[in-house]
């Protein structure tokens, strides 16, 4: 038996007052993430998790990369009859959840998971280095392989036909993405009283602000 009882830290590195934060949380959005970058020491910052409803009634998370973000929302890229894609496919309600413990951060995110345009899945797998491009290709990805030797047989094929050759998107693979309707901030504070702002989107387009007991 493993007892995690005594594991307790205090949270003392900032706060979130309502004083302090912009009208939308697309911007603190911007200003957490950018701070973790330069002050936070975290190697990705970006990566995040991404919890669906599966086919089989079951939520399910995983950590993804984002790879952008607008004032509509947060972009990334995956395998459409993968697991998540499926699952977006039959319920794009979806949830983002970021934790950057160095600077005792969350951030979760409510929203509806929609394709990016074909052209912004080109622009961004054109971007990609031709390994990537390839593994996109090769991997049925969620699906039962028999074994690692099978999938580095089959890059090593691929790399072969698309010797000095564009290589094309998969029409099966591109971006979501996910517009907020919810997201909450949560700064870890002393005693366990932590700050925790919540963002509601509105039917002007405008944000509800409020606090929540931690």
């Amino acid at each position: 038996m493993n007892d995690l009882s005594n594991y307790r830290k205090s949270y003392e590195k900032s706060e979130l007052l309502e004083s302090n934060i912009p009208e939308d949380p697309i911007n603190l959005f911007n200003r957490w993430f950018h701070e973790t970058e330069e002050f936070g020491g975290s190697d990705e910052v970006n990566a995040m998790t991404v919890a669906t409803i599966g086919l089989d009634g079951f939520p399910k998370s995983r950590v993804v990369l984002l790879k952008k973000f607008t004032e509509e929302g947060f972009i990334f890229y995956t395998n459409y009859n993968s697991e998540k894609g499926k699952a977006i496919a039959a319920n794009p309600n979806i949830c983002l959840s970021f934790f950057w413990h160095s600077m005792e951060r969350q951030v979760i995110i409510k929203g509806i998971a929609k394709k990016t345009t074909e052209v912004s899945s080109d622009n961004y797998f054109d971007s990609r280095p031709e390994g990537s491009k390839l593994g996109a290709i090769v991997s049925n990805q969620s699906e039962v392989v028999p074994s690692r030797a099978y999938l580095e047989e089959n890059l090593k094929q691929l790399e072969k036909d698309y010797d000095s050759m564009v290589i094309p998107r998969p029409k099966h693979w591109g971006g979501y993405l996910v517009v907020p309707i919810e997201v909450e901030f949560w700064q870890g504070r002393p005693n366990r009283l932590h700050d925790r702002i919540r963002y509601t989107s509105k039917e002007d387009f405008s944000w509800k602000i409020e606090r929540l007991s931690p």
